[in-house]
């Protein structure tokens, strides 16, 4: 089998099963290197990607390459270059003077192609050209446009709020290369949990050229900016960062799943300068942006898809963007592996058939109805007690309330009455692994949302 193709074959069923921070983080720049006697090789960039495989993804990966036919017995993570120097053409600090520049401090700067912190990518892909304008976006796109024409000077800071997978990141990085290829100077695009890593990594080994690297940029585009909230290093380093950029003029874009005012432990200077600019949502889209979208993304990839599957595909899957594009990515590989053609029986046979999502789905509705298929109180589920029989249940209300209504983790740890964000990652990263193993838990959760889109 071809193992670029079946790579990719694996790598969109992972999208479907992990964040996106963590999809863009840990298994962007992977390559399937070598399958033999049930013995697979997989490449990464760094010595944090590959710990990350080994301690926490080792077994989705494994499960998703045996559902694609692949034996395997022993899987190997191994750092290789390659993985980072196939794309090197889309680093994302690209500078157009001087391969390196000199520090605040004086010293020579170690932020260039060499360096081995942790490295963004700006993904050519994503550009205005095909991202696809309805009601739920539009604000946002225009903003967006204004930015390109005026740099630092008309909505800075730009921030973009809405749920996850709703195109939030490709205007950011649409924004980005449009100024890459018409300014002068450096963009620099990164996600906030990169940045947490660069930093403590410079904290660590004392290495040159973080602070210069982000503070001598012309763009700054921030992914997820509200997981440094609560970080008070981090949060400290980032508000010298935001005011040696905005006093220059140079332009700063951030995103969050939530408006400056409503991200919970985010300190109170950094709230006041995110909401200084332009503060723009994105909606989920409707009938007829969904149908754009999959007509596009599947011309992408050299497919026409008839109207009535089109219409199927969108019927199915209604809130978020990104489940789109990755169960339409995951039926055309499928297709290009079996040499077919993706009709809507293809379709139906892989995405099955869902329940119409409601238009107004609470937190309340969630909680109590887990509650109640347990058979506990919903005084139990989101209070103290830590015994089996409650703690399975809040943490699969935890991943319906991320999963179901894209809530932020800290609204997801407060709805189940805990105080720490921290709790909610860790329940829904559990639930997400353990879905993949264990079938009842699979059809425990299915049953609750049939329950609940009834």
């Amino acid at each position: 089998m071809d193992k670029p193709r079946l790579w990719k074959t694996v790598l969109g069923e992972i999208e479907l099963s992990v964040s996106r921070a963590s999809y863009k983080t840990w298994f962007s720049n992977t390559r399937l290197l070598e399958i033999k006697d049930s013995h697979v090789v997989i490449g990464v960039p760094n010595i944090f990607t590959k710990k990350q495989m080994e301690d926490r993804y080792h077994t989705l990966i494994k499960t998703v390459l045996e559902k694609n036919d692949t034996e395997i017995e022993r899987i190997e993570f191994t750092i290789h270059e390659a993985t980072v120097d196939d794309d090197l053409d889309d680093d994302a600090v690209v500078t157009l003077d001087a391969a390196t520049r000199t520090s605040n401090t004086g010293g020579s700067a170690t932020m260039d192609s060499s360096s081995t912190l942790a490295k963004s990518k700006l993904n050519d892909q994503y550009n205005f050209d095909n991202f696809i304008v309805g009601s739920s976006n539009e604000l946002a796109y225009a903003a967006a446009q204004a930015v390109t024409k005026n740099p630092g000077q008309k909505y800075n800071p730009l921030f973009i709020y809405g749920g996850s997978g709703l195109g939030k990141t490709h205007l950011m990085q649409a924004v980005g290369n449009e100024l890459r290829g018409e300014h002068e100077g450096s963009v620099v695009y990164i996600t906030s949990e990169q940045f947490v890593v660069e930093f403590l990594d410079y904290i660590r080994y004392k290495k040159k050229g973080f602070a210069d690297k982000y503070r001598s940029a012309d763009v700054l585009i921030v992914d997820d900016i509200q997981f440094i909230a609560g970080k008070e290093r981090t949060e400290e380093e980032f508000f010298h960062t935001f005011n040696a950029l905005h006093q220059s003029d140079k332009q700063i874009i951030l995103s969050s799943d939530q408006p400056p005012n409503s991200i919970p432990t985010l300190e109170d200077r950094l709230r006041s300068r995110f909401s200084g600019g332009m503060i723009v949502d994105v909606q989920p889209p409707d009938f007829e942006t969904r149908c754009a979208i999959l007509q596009s993304k599947a011309g992408e990839h050299d497919y026409t898809l008839d109207q009535e599957t089109v219409e199927y595909f969108a019927t199915q899957i209604q809130s978020n963007i990104r489940e789109l594009e990755g169960s339409l990515n995951q039926v055309l590989a499928f297709c290009e592996l079996k040499d077919i053609v993706p009709t809507i029986d293809v379709v139906k046979s892989m995405i099955g058939d869902r329940p119409t999502q409601p238009k107004r789905l609470t937190e309340k509705q969630v909680v109590e109805r887990t509650a109640k298929y347990f058979e506990i109180d919903i005084d139990e589920i989101t209070g103290p007690k830590r015994n089996k029989a409650i703690v399975v249940p809040r943490q699969i209300a935890m991943y319906l309330l991320r999963s179901e209504l894209h809530m932020s983790f800290p609204k997801v740890a407060t709805a189940l009455g805990r105080k720490d964000h921290t709790t909610a990652i860790h329940s829904v990263e559990k639930i997400e692994k353990h879905m993949h193993l264990n079938q009842q838990m699979n059809q425990d959760i299915k049953q609750i949302k049939d329950k609940l889109y009834a």
